[in-house]
């Protein structure tokens, strides 16, 4: 046993500090980043925020909706290869560079993925996610998909350290996602108390995979548009999203009504909501790590992509960078005790 004596910070934690610019408006900053993955080649330009692999989020109505604002969506792994063929029937190219598929680590998987990146080449990304990247079986399956798949941009997570972020990369993957327990309605931390607050991860993440020429996602812990500025400035090149974006019209959540008013449930992945609906039920071995809420119906998702975007403009002025690409390097964060003036959110 040993302890790590070295502070380790969330988003609730830190402001970033204002710095002098010479931005007129925040109309100047550009939102959009090119990338070229290191280990597939391949090359995609756009907004680097993405819609989480929920499936009370992560649907095809959002994929569509977000392609709008040049935002990726990594659809749910529970859509059937019948379902993808007729999405993509239907859905022009432009949206589909927006569209990532997701996948576990079995050989069910493994075949179902296979057959649905055989029916469009237009499908760039795949998305490994497991609760726990720590595991031999997920490195040996990140090489399997690298082999089998060379020219796809392999996105592999969760970890949350430097090390294991860097045995990713070697093994094949372009980009690693990083979190572990930060999610809104994860309760990882509670049942294991495993876990690393976020920006930390992402601090810690991006400095091991800027190095070996790989990018990262920080995955969880947003829950206003400031987290998703503060997640950038801390080195992300992609930033995640789940619960702000549960709740709207394309979130695919089942709509309960209570006393007259209508909610949507949302959950985590490893919640009993999810086991009950995609597997049967939670296994006699394991505890649920995740808990089912009500949101109140939130409308359409552009108004919510419109205010996160419009607040990661407003950052970019705050410190005087022009593109969304600068931000990191623009950016000093500050230890506060306080994030806002609450006085009015009891009433």
């Amino acid at each position: 046993m040993r302890i790590e004596e070295d502070l380790k910070l969330g988003f609730k934690d830190v402001l970033i500090r204002p710095k002098r610019s010479t931005l007129k408006s925040r109309s100047e900053v550009e939102l959009a980043r090119q990338f070229t993955f290191k280990q597939s080649g391949v090359q995609w330009s756009g907004v680097p925020v993405i819609a989480a692999n929920m499936d009370t989020v992560g649907t095809f109505g959002m994929a569509k909706a977000l392609a709008e604002f040049d935002i990726l969506t990594a659809v749910h792994k529970h859509y059937s290869v019948q379902e993808w063929q007729e999405f993509l029937n239907a859905t022009p190219e432009s949206v589909l560079q927006h569209v990532i598929v997701s996948t576990g680590t079995s050989d069910a998987d493994f075949n179902k993925t296979k057959e649905i990146l055989a029916l469009s080449p237009a499908l760039k990304f795949i998305c490994i996610d497991v609760a726990n990247g720590y595991s031999e079986h997920f490195v040996q399956f990140v090489s399997k998909a690298r082999e089998t798949w060379p020219d796809k941009a392999i996105i592999a997570g969760n970890v949350v350290t430097g090390e294991m972020c860097e045995e990713l990369i070697l093994a094949g993957a372009d980009i690693v996602k990083v979190g572990i327990g930060p999610g809104s309605v994860c309760t990882t931390r509670v049942k294991t108390g495993v876990g690393y607050p976020q920006l930390s991860a992402v601090i810690e993440c991006a400095d091991a995979a800027h190095g070996l020429g790989g990018r990262i996602i920080s995955d969880g812990g947003c829950t206003v548009p400031g987290d998703v500025a503060k997640a950038f400035g801390g080195g992300a090149d992609f930033v995640m999203l789940g619960g702000m974006l549960a709740g709207h019209e394309e979130s695919g959540g089942t709509v309960v009504e209570e006393d007259g008013e209508k909610f949507m449930l949302f959950y985590g992945m490893s919640s009993e909501s999810a086991m009950n609906r995609h597997v049967g039920g939670v296994a006699q071995y394991r505890a649920a790590e995740g808990k089912t809420v009500k949101l109140p119906l939130r409308g359409p998702v552009e108004n919510t992509a419109r205010d996160i975007l419009g607040g990661l403009r407003s950052a970019c002025t705050y410190v005087g960078a022009s593109r969304l690409k600068e931000l990191t390097k623009r950016t000093t964060f500050i230890r506060v005790q306080e994030q806002e003036n609450r006085v009015f959110n009891t009433l």
